[in-house]
């Protein structure tokens, strides 16, 4: 059987070409997700601060409830801290020589000239950690003193002796520059070093360090070091890490990059998964029909079904291997121009390396060889079961429709669709986004399953039509609705192009656009000041002081984390929320019960989407990871733009990493002189140096840029199956469009032009990107409306129309070009040596 099914290969190498290709490209992009998955596990980026330090140890990085798994851990927003006296008991493990704690805190330099450069303070002490010595001058030994990194000393302008100003959480305060510390600092931050004393005193957390760095005995491996700490500090929420794991403790952002490339690359490769088994499925089957001829020979000469199903899945098998194998080596490749696309956009540092495996390889392998084998059985269903007595007659004409159990499923398909489209009408949710893009995803792929069933009535409406234009439309009408199967199966990657990149697009325009509608609508504030870093919290005091201001209402952004379970099932989420205080006059939530006047100390207000009511208790986390309950003081309905979660803002403030607030709205009084109270706003810059004054519009509601993120990762998610659609797309037409030689040969013997055939080809094609276009367009049409009422309240989706005429001008020029060129190069034969190729 071995043997039968590589002479059918090789007799049969243009119709296994196009499977080998899509199996290749498919395996290719799901092993770079999975490389890309790995290297969110595994991967880190190159420590600064802690170079010098054989371990370090930091505050708990993610949040992973009990019973929660690995995939649903999610990243903390601020850097947690841990106690001091940790240091004594890491101490104590065999294998510590010496340890060194950091303190570290938000602060900026400020020049003489008003000039703010973001900088992180620490002790003195912690220098060694990196390590930094004293270049020129001397360590810190009074509380006005400060030793300045090299690099910061150099943008600033400053030498020893010079005074410099350092603001954290209030007016800046003036220290004098007694030292300059390394050769050309850091290149990721800027350092202000201070003694213990005054660096516990500006970091607001008496008693809490940022890290402990821990140095090993000579002849200690780090890892094993790590270990010993581990085990020691099991009880204490921390994590430790040695080699390049220790930048994730330096810099919080590589954590939550980490996390989120492995939701990324997990999703991706889902979808590009359901795609690769959808298109391979299309381009085995399409390959197995044009072989009717060969298989109902077989059947007529005693061939069992079982033997015609193993012989094709022999024969995809053989194929397959071969292209998985070169699809994994490949996926090496993709995913490091994924990674690089990824740091491009800011979802990773640009230093974030890959890590690359052999479990990821292999499970691409294997699941391109396992989507092949089951496209391979799906396809081969029909051919091993047809009666023999029915295999010849049935072989000279195409199929009839496909049968039952197809038109179940795919209805099935569409049913499930249409029935995810209207969540958005009931959740102005996140999920509402997920399930719109799903919805038009299942649908496609139930209407690709119906086949001829849907292509049939469509080639009819436009047949009619195109047969009125001449010889060429005539003979393209009557071909298509001969050959509806063959037409379908080109008809469903060009459909699935367009719905996809229309959906993905489109949908976050819309909830984009949702969001800033909510931001105008419940942001009634007149100014809004802000400063790069954050404001101190005192400047809300000063401008209540100014005349002319009627309400002042303090920002903090901030994020929360919740859990719920299913059944035995644990999810974990991570929302946007915000610190608020005082907000009558200068926000609008559209409270439902409740009042926000009674958000303080340990309470919460939540999104009426919740389920959760007042006087209820809420258990999440923090921005920084701390595990509180809160009690509900109100529901409101304008979730969407500032967060579901409304938290007190001085709690928001005390969890964050700047201990700052990222706004502060005002509310002038309707008598209030607007050309004094704004210049007298502006004037506070004098002493609170980077704020600056803008009108309300300047705003951005807590998630944009989060979603700013997501559009451009849709956006290069959707370029990559857009790709490899458009190869599945040029695969299935070159295909059809070759194996139709003698046909082409059977029209020119019989009177037929060159040119009439290429008219006739012409408008094939036509009518082919015409159908894929309309059906392209209404599948994600119908969810898109809906998400935009459910987000809007309007059925006009936001977008620009230019993309979508993109999108179908590429859909459609891909279409031509690959019915085109392989029907010139078919006709390039003369007529009477075309008509005796076998088929």
């Amino acid at each position: 059987m071995r043997s039968i099914a590589w002479q059918m290969v090789k007799a049969h190498r243009l119709g296994f070409v196009g499977a080998f290709i899509a199996i290749l490209c498919g395996t290719a992009v799901v092993a770079a997700c999975g490389v890309l998955m790995e290297s969110g596990i595994r991967s880190g980026v190159p420590t600064e601060r802690y170079a010098a330090a054989s371990v370090v140890v930091g505050g708990a990085q993610v949040v992973q409830p009990d019973g929660a798994p690995f995939m649903e851990a999610k990243p903390v927003g601020s850097v947690p801290t841990i106690p001091v006296e940790l240091a004594a008991k890491i101490a104590a493990v065999p294998g510590v020589a010496s340890t060194a704690v950091e303190s570290t805190f938000e602060a900026r330099a400020v020049a003489a000239d008003g000039t703010v450069w973001q900088a992180l303070g620490h002790n003195w002490e912690s220098a060694v950690l990196t390590p930094f010595d004293v270049r020129e001058g001397r360590a810190p030994d009074g509380p006005d003193e400060v030793v300045v990194d090299a690099g910061l000393a150099r943008r600033a302008g400053v030498e020893v002796g010079a005074r410099l100003g350092v603001m954290t959480t209030s007016t800046p305060t003036t220290y004098r520059v007694v030292g300059i510390a390394g050769q050309d600092g850091l290149a990721k931050q800027s350092g202000l070093y201070f003694t213990t004393t005054q660096a516990e005193h500006l970091s607001g957390e008496p008693g809490r360090v940022r890290a402990i760095g821990v140095f090993a005995r000579d002849g200690v491996d780090p890892s094993d070091l790590a270990e010993r700490i581990e085990r020691a500090l099991a009880d204490d929420h921390v994590t430790v890490a040695a080699g390049e794991d220790r930048g994730g403790v330096e810099f919080a952002e590589v954590g939550q990059s980490r996390v989120m490339l492995m939701a990324i690359a997990g999703s991706f490769a889902g979808i590009a998964l359901l795609v690769a088994v959808f298109v391979v499925a299309g381009t085995l089957a399409l390959s197995i029909d044009q072989r009717r001829r060969e298989l109902a020979l077989l059947r007529a000469i005693a061939a069992t079904p079982r033997q015609i199903g193993r012989l094709i899945g022999l024969e995809t098998r053989v194929v397959a291997s071969a292209a998985a194998a070169l699809g994994a080596a490949a996926g090496v490749l993709v995913a490091d121009r994924l990674r690089d696309g990824f740091a491009a956009i800011g979802v990773i540092p640009h230093d974030l390396a890959l890590a690359v495996g052999p479990i990821p390889l292999v499970a691409a392998f294997l699941l391109g060889l396992g989507a092949a084998q089951l496209a391979a059985r799906v396809a081969a269903r029909r051919p091993a079961r047809i009666p023999p007595t029915e295999a010849l007659v049935e072989a000279a004409v195409e199929p009839r429709e496909p049968g039952r159990w197809r038109g179940v499923t795919g209805a099935g398909f569409l049913v499930f669709g249409a029935a995810l489209a209207v969540v958005p009408l009931f959740a102005r949710t996140e999920a509402a986004l997920a399930m719109t893009g799903m919805s038009v995803l299942l649908m496609v792929v139930g209407v690709g399953v119906l086949g001829p069933r849907v292509a049939q009535p469509l080639v009819g409406l436009v047949a009619r039509p195109l047969a009125a234009f001449g010889i060429g439309g005539y003979l393209a009408a009557h071909n298509s609705r001969a050959n509806a199967r063959r037409l379908s199966a080109a008809l469903t990657p060009l459909m699935l192009s367009i719905a996809f990149a229309v959906v993905n697009f489109y949908s976050q325009t819309t909830i984009g656009t949702a969001t800033r509608q909510e931001a105008d609508a419940v942001t009634t504030a007149d100014q809004v000041l802000s400063a790069p870093g954050g404001l101190s919290p005192e400047v809300a005091d000063a401008a209540r002081r100014i005349p002319g201001v009627g309400a002042v209402t303090p920002l903090v952004r901030t994020n929360v984390i919740t859990v719920s379970g299913t059944g035995e099932a644990v999810h974990v989420t991570r929302s946007p929320a915000s610190g608020v205080d005082s907000v009558s006059g200068n926000l609008d939530f559209g409270v439902v019960t409740g009042s926000l006047d009674d958000l303080r100390g340990d309470t919460v207000a939540v999104d009426g989407e919740s389920g959760d009511d007042v006087g209820d208790e809420v258990e999440l986390y923090l921005d920084d990871g701390t595990r509180t309950t809160l009690r509900v003081v109100a529901t409101y309905e304008r979730g969407l733009a500032f967060g579901r979660y409304l938290l007190p803002a001085d709690l928001a403030r005390a969890h964050s990493s700047t201990r700052t607030d990222t706004s502060v709205l005002v509310r002038l009084s309707p008598d209030a002189d607007h050309t004094a109270t704004t210049p007298a706003l502006a004037a506070l810059s004098d002493r609170y140096p980077g704020l600056t004054v803008t009108d309300r519009s300047q705003l951005a509601p807590a998630e944009r840029a989060e979603q700013r993120t997501q559009f451009w990762v849709n956006v290069l998610a959707m370029g990559v199956i857009l790709g490899y659609i458009a190869i599945a797309v040029a695969n299935t037409l070159v295909l059809t469009t070759a194996q139709r030689r003698r046909e082409f040969a059977l029209l020119r013997l019989i009177g037929a032009t060159r040119r009439q055939v290429v008219r006739t080809m012409r408008a094939e094609a036509l009518l082919l990107v015409g159908i894929a276009v309309a059906a392209g367009t209404l599948l994600p049409a119908v969810p898109l409306v809906l998400l935009s009422i459910g987000l809007t309240g309007s059925p006009l989706v936001a977008g620009p129309l230019p993309v979508y005429l993109g999108v179908v001008g590429f859909t459609a020029l891909l279409g031509f070009l690959a019915i085109g060129l392989p029907t010139r190069l078919s006709l390039r034969a003369r007529p009477i040596d075309a008509i005796g190729v076998r088929e």
